[in-house]
């Protein structure tokens, strides 16, 4: 796949089959994803990585739960507050898999670079015909003491992108992008 198609076709999943992401798969997106540029080559990632939906699915609860007693109203955040209530809701939205992109250390650029490994292991995924959507809701709480024991992040770890990966339903639902502000400088 041609770099810019994957540029301008790879959109967030939110439908799943419920087909397994086999580990090698994401060995080699975690490949990919490492990568990435990274500011004076630090190289500040490390993945957790989860491929049952037994433990994604309780990891969602309490998620959902967190949110839902920590969200200030004034958050955006606030306007899913229903959705997050709801029982049915599952923040991952039945994937089979997540791989938690976690900065490594608080230094100036870290979360920048993991964001950065983050668009190459999503590129890597809709290349290789998965699918992926980076599930802001699980951050929060992964970023607790207890969410970081879970999955067995080191306590000083920042969890900073958890990407849920699967088999997409379907086609994939696209959505239209603004135009952007550009401001060109120009020497007088």
């Amino acid at each position: 796949m041609h770099v810019m198609d994957a540029l301008y076709h790879r959109h967030a999943v939110r439908s799943y089959e419920p087909r397994k992401v086999d580990e090698n798969t994401v060995r080699m997106l975690i490949d990919a994803a490492v990568q990435a540029p990274s500011a004076m080559n630090l190289q500040p990632w490390a993945f957790a990585v989860v491929l049952e939906r037994k433990i994604l699915d309780s990891i969602s609860e309490r998620a959902k739960t967190h949110l839902v007693r920590t969200i200030a109203p004034s958050s955006p955040l606030a306007q899913h507050l229903d959705n997050l209530r709801d029982p049915a809701f599952n923040i991952f939205y039945d994937a089979p898999a997540m791989i938690v992109i976690c900065a490594t250390s608080s230094a100036a650029g870290a979360t920048e670079d993991c964001a950065l490994a983050a668009q190459n292991l999503m590129l890597a995924a809709h290349a290789h015909g998965l699918g992926t959507c980076w599930v802001g809701f699980a951050r929060p709480w992964l970023n607790e003491p207890d969410g970081k024991a879970a999955l067995k992040i080191p306590g000083s770890y920042i969890p900073v992108a958890p990407i849920i990966v699967g088999y997409p339903i379907g086609p994939v639902e696209e959505h239209p992008r603004r135009k952007p502000e550009i401001v060109f400088v120009h020497e007088k």
